[in-house]
């Protein structure tokens, strides 16, 4: 891995170097036929001076000096003829020769190494950004997420909160409503209890008065086309009227003529004992005096005498009649 990385990393290697090597050549064969053509014009006078300024747009190492031949002792020539002005034309910049493969290739390494650095500080910056970005991210959906979620479970607690308290409410009346019934069915029933305790007093009195009336139907005093049920009548007897008014008659005194035979009645109260309470003239016979003698008469008497069964009515009423 890591010799990996250290290639991934290397300056890759220059190419061309066959022709770097070619233009070497023809810089230093053309920088020769310069310096030759320099001497031999130190060899002529010239009144002419031209300068040429050589320079290198990228960082080159020196070369190394050229060697001059041993001088020659020159043939002899002829005088020349003298020199006529020439206009020397200056010579074309020569192309400057490519830097040697090792001056160029450290600062090229250094340069190679500098943007892989910088390539790798951006491409980390990058990756750097991108994990902060992501983070940033995540956390925000989770956060969304948990928003979410808390408000769901809030909802779904109110729905909890509201179906409890509508079964509360539906426990409620369905409770006051059995407790109506119940009241209702308690209410009913005492009165089933009272209509059928009613009824059965009624049973039980009715049966008491048969079984009275079964009883005294053995002994009792009633004639044989009577009616009744009671063991004795609560009435006087038929002759009780007559001794009444046979008791009260001779304490009438009245002398007084009258047409006809009016009729006076008179209610009579009187104690078991048949003492006279109290009388009452509840039919007037249309003659006063007649009326008065009646009701004398018996506050005369006082003392009425009992049935044949040994008892005095408490109230009777009594008729008078003047002529009977």
């Amino acid at each position: 891995m890591q010799d990996a990385h250290r290639i991934a990393f290397q300056p890759p290697k220059p190419g061309g170097t066959g022709r770097s090597v070619a233009l070497a050549l023809l810089a230093h064969g053309l920088l020769m036929l310069a310096l030759t053509w320099g001497i031999h014009w130190n060899s002529e006078p010239n009144n002419l001076s031209v300068s040429a300024e050589l320079w290198s747009a990228l960082p080159q190492e020196a070369a190394p000096p050229l060697q001059e031949p041993e001088p020659q002792d020159p043939p002899p020539t002829p005088a020349p003829p003298p020199p006529e002005p020439v206009r020397v034309k200056a010579e074309p910049k020569p192309t400057p020769p490519a830097p040697p493969k090792a001056a160029v290739q450290p600062d090229r390494a250094d340069a190679d190494i500098a943007l892989q650095k910088e390539k790798a500080v951006r491409e980390k910056k990058e990756r750097e950004d991108k994990l902060l970005k992501d983070k940033e991210l995540k956390a925000k959906a989770e956060k969304l997420k948990a928003e979410k979620l808390k408000e769901q479970q809030e909802r779904e607690d109110k729905e909890r909160e509201k179906k409890k308290l509508a079964e509360k409410a539906n426990a409620e009346e369905k409770a006051k409503q059995q407790a109506e019934d119940k009241k209702r069915a308690e209410a009913q029933a005492k009165k089933d209890a009272q209509a059928k305790a009613e009824a059965d007093k009624r049973s039980e009195a009715q049966r008491q008065e048969n079984i009275r009336r079964m009883q005294g139907m053995a002994g009792a005093t009633g004639s044989e086309d009577a009616k009744g049920t009671a063991l004795k009548s609560s009435g006087p007897s038929a002759s009780y009227a007559g001794r009444i008014r046979a008791r009260i008659k001779p304490n009438i005194t009245f002398n007084d003529d009258v047409d006809g035979n009016p009729k006076a009645e008179v209610e009579v109260r009187v104690a078991p004992d048949g003492t006279i309470l109290s009388r009452k003239l509840t039919q007037a016979s249309g003659n006063k005096a007649w009326d008065d003698a009646v009701l004398k008469a018996i506050d005369k008497t006082e003392t009425l005498p009992r049935d044949t069964d040994g008892r005095v009515p408490s109230v009777m009423v009594i008729s008078f009649r003047p002529k009977d």
